[in-house]
Order: structure tokens, then sequence, then C-alpha cells
């Protein structure tokens, strides 16, 4: 087993492992949770989602803040349950590889720098940045690739504090051309708490819980004016009302979704249709079974606290596409690209829009690759192609290669 420990200190997750192996062997939560029936601090040992424990209402603690490190001791007691309890692993007797993000600040360092040597004792540290690991691990999963020949790529990481764009080249991040979005899948889960406290329940202290439903319900629209009209009809021509059934601590610890099939009717929509087409599309999708689920919905279960999700659904993602729009001074994604991709060089230009690179949570809302190309085009000059990758397609590709091989 090698004696080298990587650690992916995110401020959202933790995952962690040994080095050489493909996939992180732990991934908790970088924090601490205090539920309602307990009167301390726990350490996750697993995700929430997968978590056993009823999470209504609980405390949580975070040793992250935007990003940066701002509690050591809270981290120190995280990092110290990680390594002996979840890697049973001897820190005096293995070195640290471990990500720590762009401009951090000295202070941050040295706190970071004490905590590895002086509180773990570990042989040696290795600092390394998220984008440019991004890039490596692209260039191993695409070795006759534009990545890989042209040892240039974007990486845009849409994280839990912060969104950032970044260019790499020669498997070094060029700091100068760095952009950063302060808006992350914890503002998207504030915005959600605030739509549904002011519309149907007071959720504001559910952060676990709404980190659930954004998870599973929330999407990215490719027409925002076409979806409000739909998020404005009654009955079945709305294709995005849902019901999210949060947890009574009794027969169910969990929120769930009530109707997972209604739940995706707006995927029949597609870019650029109309109205009364996307209705007939629908129809077309769900026209057996309406009159029994319809029925099922007219049943309510007064022993449920439940709420309906319509427009909230695509209006949380679309922070991070316009949020001048909800009176935020930040620039949109696409504009944090194209500027970016400006600070370079030009000769890097047609290679950076050929080569962008997404990774991070935020990204995995349904349908987020092809709203970012949709907003990027019109800013890119047309003689330059831009080609969008994911973190998922590198993995099922290499697992593909490796069955093949």
């Amino acid at each position: 087993m090698s004696n080298v420990v990587v650690l992916d200190n995110g401020g959202g997750f933790i995952k962690a492992g040994q080095g050489g192996e493909r996939n992180p062997a732990v991934v908790i939560p970088n924090c601490l949770y205090r539920p309602l029936t307990s009167k301390k601090f726990l350490h996750p040992t697993t995700t929430f989602s997968s978590s056993p424990d009823d999470l209504t209402s609980a405390a949580i603690r975070r040793p992250i803040d935007r990003g940066y490190l701002i509690n050591p001791d809270l981290q120190r007691d995280i990092w110290s349950h990680l390594f002996t309890s979840l890697l049973h692993v001897t820190p005096s007797s293995s070195s640290l590889l471990l990500t720590e993000p762009l401009f951090s600040l000295p202070s941050i360092q040295r706190s970071t720098d004490e905590l590895v040597f002086e509180d773990f004792g570990f042989s040696s540290l290795v600092v390394a940045d998220s984008p440019s690991l991004v890039h490596l691990y692209e260039t191993s999963c695409r070795p006759c690739g534009l990545v890989s020949e042209a040892q240039c790529s974007l990486v845009v990481d849409c994280g839990f504090s912060f969104t950032q764009a970044a260019p790499v080249f020669q498997n070094i991040t060029l700091n100068y051309g760095v952009k950063r979005i302060d808006l992350g899948g914890k503002a998207l889960t504030n915005y959600l708490k605030e739509l549904v406290s002011y519309r149907a329940i007071n959720v504001m202290d559910e952060t676990l819980l709404m980190d659930d439903v954004k998870e599973k319900l929330c999407f990215v629209s490719l027409d925002v004016e076409r979806d409000l009209q739909f998020a404005r009809k009654h009955g079945k021509d709305n294709l995005f009302r849902c019901t999210y059934v949060l947890p009574d601590g009794v027969t169910h610890t969990k929120g769930y979704v009530k109707d997972p099939e209604a739940a995706k009717r707006h995927l029949a929509l597609t870019d650029g249709a109309s109205p009364s087409e996307a209705i007939e599309t629908k129809n077309e999708t769900d026209q057996l079974g309406v009159m029994d689920k319809t029925a099922e919905r007219k049943r309510v279960d007064l022993t449920k606290n439940e709420f309906d999700l319509t427009n909230e659904r695509f209006l949380v993602p679309e922070m991070i596409f316009q949020p001048a729009d909800l009176g935020m001074n930040e620039a949109g994604l696409a504009e944090c690209i194209v500027r970016a991709v400006n600070a370079c060089h030009p000769y890097l230009h047609p290679v950076l829009y050929q080569s962008i690179i997404l990774t991070g949570g935020s990204t995995l809302f349904p349908r987020f690759v092809e709203r970012l190309e949709k907003d990027l085009r019109p800013l890119v000059p047309d003689d330059y192609q831009v080609n969008i990758t994911t973190q998922e397609e590198c993995v099922a590709r290499g697992f593909t290669s490796s069955i093949q091989s």
C-alpha cells in the first residue's frame, strides 16, 4: 500500500484516499453536525444523503468559508477522525498531497503547515491547486486528446464556496488569468431556502434538507422566459410542478420526492421548442397513466408535511449564469470564462475555448453543459470552436478503455 495520503480538502466535502488508487476511499462532509437528539457535535462517517440519522434542523459547523480555512482547530478535529477512524493511516510514516485554493493568504498557509507537521507529524507535504490536478487527470484519461497534445486547458470549477475559471498551461495554473465568481453550491442552497420559506414553509434552518431538494429537483433552463410561462400554468400543463415530502421523524427520517416521474417531465422540453410543441411532446411521453396519477394526487395525506416547487427548480441554478438578475454585482459564468481567456496570450485563445473542462458539484445540474455552450457561443469569435468536457465523461472514458484493454 502506498504511503502517500491524497486529501482533497473542499469546503463542502473531503475526498481522501491512498496514492495510486483510482477513486477516493473516503468521501465525507467537511464539517461537524449536531442533530436535535444530541447535545454534542458529531463526525459524519458518510455523506448526509446516506446517513441513517434524522438530520432535521441539524446544526452544522464548517472549518472553511468562501473556500479558505478559518477554523484550524475544527479542521484538526475533522482530520484526526479522518486519518484515525476512516483511513487508518499513520501520519508520521506517510506523505501528504493536499489541495489548496488559489491565492490563499500566507497566514492560512502557515496554519495549514502547522496542522500537517506539528499536529499530525507528516513526513512531507505537497500542496497542489485543483485546476492543475484536474488538467493532469484529463490528460491521463485522454493521452491522445487536444488537452494532452497542447498541454493547455481551461478548468471551470463550480464548487461549494465559489466558481472560478482557471487557464492551465503545461500543468501550471496561470494565476493572472484566473477569474472567480463568489457563487457556489452554498449560495444556491441559501437562495432555495429563501424562496421556499417565502412561498411555502419556513425551511431556513433546514440546510441539509434543502441540499437534498436542490440535488434532486433543480435543473438548468435553456429558455428562462419560456419556462417562466410554463411555471404559471395549472394542472398537468405545468411541467415543473412537483412535490417534496418533508421527514416526519417516525415513518421516514429523510425527505423524498412524492412523484419522481412527474419531476422528470421537464426533460420533454427541447431547446427552442414553443410552449404548444412542448405540451404536445409532453403528452406523448406521459399519456399513459395520467388519470391514475391525477387521482392519486387528489388524495391528500394530512399526516405529511410537504411543499410544491415550480420555477424555483430552475431559478436557483440560474444564479450561476445570470447573477445580475438577482441584484448581485457579479459576472455570469460565460462572461467569466471569456474574461479568463482574454487575460491569456492570444495564441492560447482557440485552444482554451476548445478544451474547457467542467468540475465541481454545481456542474451536475441537468443541461448545465448545454446552457453554458448556448451562453458562451455568442461571446466567442465565429472561427473558434467551443468544446466542453465534464469530469464524468472522463471517468466513463477511462472505465471503458480499461475494460477494452
